[in-house]
């Protein structure tokens, strides 16, 4: 087993992407913001995967922080789709509540290796 796997914080921004994947095949965002949320809500998984194969706890630190910008970056992105009528508000809500918890986790991790 990969040490990302047993984190916490990894299976719910697996989620998290799964349910942007499922979204983004079903609505009717424009192509950069399509674009921008598949990369931004990938991100967020993959960085905590690479950061936890890194070595060193500033090479882990950094890519958390990397995965917490890419989680801040989603909520931008939906609060721009509440404001286009894209989404409603109790999907921002949702959207919101999944990555504050994630940004949460990160955080702690991000301050457990300083």
């Amino acid at each position: 087993m990969f040490d990302f796997e047993k984190l916490d914080v990894y299976h719910k921004a697996k989620r998290f992407n799964l349910k942007i994947t499922s979204f983004l095949n079903t609505s009717k965002v424009d192509k950069n913001t399509f674009d921008q949320l598949r990369r931004a809500s990938f991100s967020i998984m993959l960085n905590i995967a690479e950061g936890s194969g890194r070595f060193t706890k500033p090479d882990k630190r950094n890519f958390y922080i990397i995965a917490r910008g890419s989680t801040f970056e989603c909520v931008a992105i939906f609060d721009y789709l509440k404001d286009m009528n894209v989404i409603n508000e109790d999907e921002f809500i949702q959207s919101y509540n999944d990555l504050e918890e994630i940004s949460k986790i990160l955080y702690s991790l991000i301050k457990g290796l300083q």
